[in-house]
């Protein structure tokens, strides 16, 4: 799905609870009223090109009628005084500014305990609902204790790598010139790569040479150790190594499950080569594994920046993305890339962030790993810092957050519910569990940052619609 669209869906429904809920997060979060940051550039670009050019963003008369944009929700919900908020310091610090009355705890612990006790979930049930204004926990069920977090995992690397990295990181692949004349495609740890416009550069500065015929090699370095997820070959994730293109997809799909290449670092190279004869470029021999290092540049191709990233693996439930980016975090913090690398940096950049990790054990990135353990104070924390004035690097945590009913892994669920457009979250399956972590909106205008785990469970759908009702019920 394009990586700029929530806002826009959610605003075409009539319903109230919706524009209370944009009304809500422009209020309570300094995160542009929850546009995605690919819509924002989008407008912003527009707008500077037409500027610019000395045009007015108007349409001609002759234009056919669209439907407005929504209007502002400011007048629904007008921000608090910044004095208002209580926010404390690290992960409980909340928004920027709060609207209404946090619910009741023991309101709210009459409201969910009972859906806790649903028969569709499993033996293992843990749960908490924090006021992100405050910080302050509202409900707590056995919320330190750890569970499997499944894709949840996805949260604490998104957080990782912005406060790594930064929003505007790059992932940079490059094709280098060695000494022994080899052309080298040195793979920069870009799942999302596309070969075109870097073979264009390519073949234009090799002409520039006056070369014509090349040999062509290809560097996968960047990363170490297997490139094999325990999970083995698997539909869900390609084999993770620095140079792969459209994350080796053997279909035309651009997320969610897919055939996988075996071989996707050859596979580039391979691509590349055709790209590079179709532009007038020889390429003797075959391709093979060679180093880059040393070589002098010919061309280069950077990634979306890293927030964009975070919304895409965020929204789409991105393996393929949330192992790069583990690989990267454990690359900034001195580790080796691999997986064990990963799973040693994120947690240690969360403590650093002041991220409680009760008995956590992260494995891997994506959360496909089934020994991987966190709690649900862990996640709700984390959203919480997200949503912190003193943390705006780590919003694309929350504005790349499936909307339910609407985006992403949750454009099925929470249809005909009081949920639906409100609820902003991200899932985790696996055999057996079953998770929910993300935020919502109160009817008075309170963002909550909520998580809901379960192990043991038997029916994933029943399972689903179990934490499916435990969010929705945060909006009443």
């Amino acid at each position: 799905m394009p990586l700029g669209r929530t806002w826009q869906v959610v605003a075409g429904s009539a319903a109230i609870g919706l524009a209370v809920a944009l009304g809500a997060v422009a209020a309570s979060g300094p995160w542009d009223s929850g546009q995605r940051t690919a819509e924002r550039r989008h407008a912003a670009d527009r707008d500077r090109v037409l500027a610019a050019a000395g045009h007015r963003h108007t349409p001609p008369p002759d234009t056919p009628a669209v439907t407005p944009p929504a209007p502002s929700a400011a007048p629904v919900l007008l921000p608090a005084p910044a004095s208002a908020t209580g926010a404390g310091k690290g992960a409980s610090a909340g928004s920027a500014s709060a609207t209404g009355t946090a619910p009741d705890p023991a309101a709210l612990k009459a409201l969910l305990d009972p859906l806790m006790a649903s028969d569709g979930l499993g033996t293992l049930r843990t749960g908490i609902v924090v006021d992100t204004a405050t910080g302050t926990v509202l409900y707590d069920h056995r919320a330190a204790t750890p569970s499997t977090p499944a894709s949840t995992t996805k949260l604490a690397t998104a957080t990782a790598a912005l406060a790594t990295l930064g929003a505007g990181h790059r992932l940079t692949t490059t094709v280098v010139l060695g000494k022994d004349g080899r052309v080298v495609l040195v793979g920069g740890g870009d799942p999302t790569l596309e070969l075109g416009g870097l073979a264009d550069d390519t073949a234009a500065a090799l002409k520039a040479r006056g070369a014509t015929s090349v040999r062509l090699g290809y560097d996968t370095s960047l990363y170490s150790g297997s490139s094999l997820h325990p999970i083995g070959h698997n539909e869900n994730l390609a084999p993770v190594t620095a140079l792969m293109v459209r994350e080796g997809r053997l279909d035309d799909s651009d997320s969610g499950t897919a055939d996988r290449s075996f071989t996707p670092a050859r596979d580039a190279a391979d691509a590349f080569a055709d790209l590079l004869r179709d532009r007038g470029i020889t390429v003797e021999g075959a391709v093979s594994e060679h180093s880059g290092r040393g070589g002098t540049r010919l061309a280069a191709h950077r990634s979306a920046p890293l927030d964009e990233l975070v919304e895409r693996m965020l929204t789409n439930s991105d393996n393929d993305l949330a192992e790069a980016l583990a690989r990267q975090v454990a690359r900034a913090t001195g580790r080796p890339a691999s997986f064990a690398g990963g799973a040693a940096a994120i947690p240690d950049v969360l403590r650093r962030l002041g991220v409680p990790l009760p008995g956590a054990s992260f494995h891997d990135g994506s959360g496909l790993d089934g020994a991987d353990k966190v709690a649900a104070t862990t996640l709700a924390r984390i959203l919480a810092l997200a949503a912190s004035p003193a943390h705006p690097e780590l919003r694309p945590v929350l504005t790349g957050l499936p909307v339910a009913g609407f985006t992403g892994t949750l454009a099925d669920r929470f249809r005909a519910t009081r949920g639906a457009g409100v609820v902003h979250a991200k899932t985790g399956t696996l055999t057996g569990t079953n998770t929910i972590a993300g935020t919502t909106v109160t009817p008075a205008g309170r963002l909550l940052a909520f998580a809901f785990l379960t192990d043991g469970t038997t029916d994933a759908d029943a399972a689903q619609s179990a934490l499916d009702r435990l969010a929705t019920a945060l909006t009443r």
